[in-house]
């Protein structure tokens, strides 16, 4: 088999033109005529109030820790089960990440545990749709209008994802997108600030800037700009914007493709889950589309997987796990805290397996990785 790579960055349409046009333009840093261009598609196809880019969805959820005044002892609900800058962002400002389980269907923080984990310095609710399967954004809704919290969504792994009807990202008050190379539309590193909650957008536009209104002074609304507040250089460069706006005008044809890819992995899954030693991704809740961001498997324990990774790696195939659960981390107990126990997250930690899956991979690619993992199964068993 030749080798199939977890990951493998990829072109799609005028990527290299729309950086060759910015070069010839003169314009190579922040807010030029591209990264506007993606400001109105995500602003349309989202649903969003006003979206941002940023260098990285990192500097997004750092934003909006800024945004959520989030302080020393400030704390902030999400899972365990995410990558760190979900939990790093707050901690840069002195909040504390307090930890809930996940659901065991979907991998998504356990809505039904926020409310027993707010206490009165709580301030948000990070939701993070796992695999680009949305939240139960209802009830994650409800609770912070009742308690009176802001919810910011870490929306990386969820560009064109539906919850009835709309965009993860675009409905709690603050969402953060990814355009990592890992992720459906890719622009090498890069994300998205969008603001959902109208107050908060001129001061979202400030800290982007360095904590000035140079936004305002560029629009004709102030004479000069001028240090008005914190904030850091969140700008990505135009060319950044370039690769992505030609991504984008692509972004449905990306999904449907991911989307076919996922269902081919399933379908040649079926008789390994029906013999019991593994388990696909369930279905999406009802309401809710993913948008293909990823196809893992759930086996049977960590001796397996570890195997099994050892066993792809010697025939050309790259499968990765994550992640370390961040309540367990080094960083994440001297941060945060855990409320409660965190069994369905431990548990899965263990023994979730990520395929590769990317624009370019072929349903040949995805039988030729199924046939291998079926062989793996037959010669475990061969040795019991």
């Amino acid at each position: 088999m030749n080798k199939i790579p977890f990951n493998k960055p990829f072109t799609i349409g005028a990527e290299l033109e729309n950086i060759a046009r910015a070069v010839a333009d003169g314009h190579l840093s922040g807010d030029g005529p591209y990264t506007k261009r993606c400001h109105l598609w995500l602003e349309e196809r989202l649903g969003c109030r006003k979206a941002l880019l940023t260098h990285s969805c990192t500097a997004a959820l750092e934003m909006a820790a800024i945004l959520a005044d989030i302080g020393p002892g400030d704390e902030v609900i999400m899972p365990s089960f995410t990558f760190v800058s979900t939990a790093n962002a707050f901690v840069l400002r002195g909040g504390v990440p307090v930890f809930i389980d996940i659901r065991s269907d979907t991998f998504n923080l356990d809505e039904r545990l926020i409310e027993a984990a707010v206490t009165p310095a709580t301030r948000a609710i990070v939701p993070v749709h796992y695999a680009g399967v949305p939240c139960e954004m209802d009830a994650i809704g409800a609770i912070a209008q009742k308690k009176g919290l802001l919810v910011i969504e870490d929306a990386a792994q969820a560009l064109l994802s539906d919850h009835k009807g709309r965009r993860p990202g675009a409905i709690g008050h603050l969402g953060c997108l990814s355009f990592h190379e890992t992720k459906n539309v890719i622009s090498g590193e890069g994300g998205a600030l969008l603001i959902n909650d109208p107050k908060l957008v001129a001061r979202a536009e400030v800290i982007r800037e360095k904590g000035t209104n140079r936004s305002q002074f560029f629009r004709g609304e102030v004479d000069k700009y001028t240090w008005v507040d914190i904030g850091s250089s969140y700008l990505p460069s135009e060319l950044v914007g370039a690769f992505l706006y030609a991504q984008l005008e692509h972004a449905e044809a990306i999904t449907a493709k991911r989307l076919r890819l996922c269902a081919a992995y399933r379908s040649r899954f079926a008789k390994l889950e029906q013999a019991g030693v593994l388990r696909l991704p369930q279905a999406d809740p009802p309401g809710t589309a993913g948008n293909g961001h990823m196809f893992y498997i759930l086996l049977n324990d960590l001796a397996t997987r570890t195997a099994l990774i050892a066993y792809l790696k010697a025939r050309g195939v790259h499968a990765v796990f994550h992640y370390v659960p961040l309540h367990s981390s080094p960083a994440g107990m001297k941060f945060g805290r855990a409320a409660g126990a965190m069994t369905v997250t431990d548990d899965v930690a263990g023994r979730l397996l990520r395929l590769p899956l990317y624009y370019d991979i072929t349903e040949e690619d995805v039988a030729a990785i199924v046939a291998e993992i079926v062989a793996f199964f037959g010669a475990s068993r061969g040795n019991e």
